[in-house]
């Protein structure tokens, strides 16, 4: 099948403006907590999402990150740049995630910290798309997250100088073992260059997939009080 006939239709259910949230954070966390298959919405789209995804076990797919998220970043001489990156948190200040600070999306977002997320559900036929300015988080708020994390991926982020060339896997994991040598205790310490980011959103855009392509779209787009106005988009 040539790429240009994969397509399929969107009925899963419609988005209508009286369905918002006020707060697009409030929204946001409801789609998430459906997306992570928490029992909300009506009971006949429940059921459908639920025979999608038994459909999909049966035939072996593996459930996706629903907490998956592209991160878009820029330089300053408008150069972009994506990749996929894991949302860690959302509070009143924003999206939260993590990485190391000397990669590329660090260096970027230390020179331009304008930056976009884009969140994909294709069991619930959802897009979710962000825009705003990123800021560091607090060191002791990196700190409380890394030492929350596996110690394999604590050794992980002290081996991995994220970005550089390296001549091998053995050369990766060899550094891996050195690293693992100089830590032998859970006491892992939060490296220099890692830590978290919090994208504090300036427009967000929520997108249901329906029939024909007419899918809904809406907008919330931060005022100068902080309030928020919410627009219906053509798709």
């Amino acid at each position: 099948m040539a790429i240009a006939d994969l397509r399929r239709e969107y009925d899963l259910g419609g988005l209508n403006r009286q369905d918002l949230q006020a707060d697009p954070m409030a929204q946001f966390n409801a789609w998430f907590a459906q997306a992570a298959g928490a029992r909300t919405g009506s009971r006949w789209r429940a059921v459908g999402i639920a025979l999608y995804k038994a459909w999909h076990a049966l035939l072996g797919h593996a459930p996706p990150d629903v907490n998956a998220m592209v991160l878009a970043t820029a330089t300053t001489d408008s150069q972009p740049s994506a990749r996929t990156v894991l949302l860690k948190g959302v509070d009143e200040r924003g999206f939260i995630f993590f990485t190391n600070y000397d990669s590329r999306k660090g260096q970027e977002l230390a020179e331009n910290p304008q930056a976009a997320l884009v969140f994909y559900w294709p069991d619930l036929e959802r897009q979710v798309c962000v825009a705003g300015t990123v800021t560091k988080l607090p060191v002791t708020e990196s700190e409380a997250y890394f030492k929350s994390r596996p110690k394999g991926s604590r050794l992980s982020a002290w081996a991995s100088n994220q970005n550089t060339v390296v001549p091998d896997r053995k050369t990766l994991e060899q550094r891996w073992q050195e690293i693992a040598k100089r830590f032998p205790t859970e006491a892992v310490p939060l490296p220099s260059n890692w830590g978290g980011y919090v994208l504090a959103p300036t427009r967000i855009e929520f997108w249901q997939g329906r029939p024909s392509r007419l899918h809904d779209r809406f907008r919330y787009a931060r005022q100068p009080d902080n309030t928020w106005l919410i627009e219906r988009l053509s798709p």
